[in-house]
């Protein structure tokens, strides 16, 4: 496991973003790279904006490693936390704002803890079929297109 802490600020939203690209390079995901960088982006400003409430004295943890069968990133704040029970299996935009959806619909398995402080995304690259690749770009698609929409 690799780790950085990042202080809860909006600069280093995109440290945090060149550093999942760099990720992405290392573990040779490069074609499944927007996948990760949209949903693991999620998770940092979730952290940094809802849980820290960009408290440049709170910080961000943001790691990394190999998974049975792909890579993980797990990212964790200094907030209050919030109950993540709520938002069942797949939950839609409305019932849990953009950022929960896009991490659950975009990688393979999503787990929450330390009550809601800690999320935990895994993506499964070897072995993933290109009907499941082709699914999450069309959710992925469909939902920036619904955002254009509602613009």
């Amino acid at each position: 496991m690799k780790q950085i802490v990042l202080q809860s600020n909006k600069e280093n939203l995109n440290r945090a973003e060149e550093l999942i690209y760099d990720v992405c390079d290392e573990f040779h995901v490069q074609n499944y790279i927007g996948v990760i960088s949209v949903a693991v982006m999620e998770a940092v400003e979730n952290a940094m904006h809802h849980g820290n409430h960009y408290d440049a004295n709170k910080k961000v943890s943001l790691s990394w490693g190999n998974c049975k069968g792909g890579l993980y990133f797990e990212v964790s704040d200094q907030g209050a936390g919030f109950d993540f029970s709520q938002f069942g299996d797949l939950p839609l935009p409305e019932q849990s704002g953009d950022g929960i959806f896009l991490m659950k619909s975009l990688s393979d398995n999503l787990v929450f803890s330390q009550d809601g402080r800690c999320v935990r995304m895994e993506f499964m690259i070897e072995g993933i079929d290109s009907s499941e690749q082709m699914e999450r770009c069309a959710t992925l698609d469909n939902f920036f297109q619904s955002v254009l929409i509602h613009a």
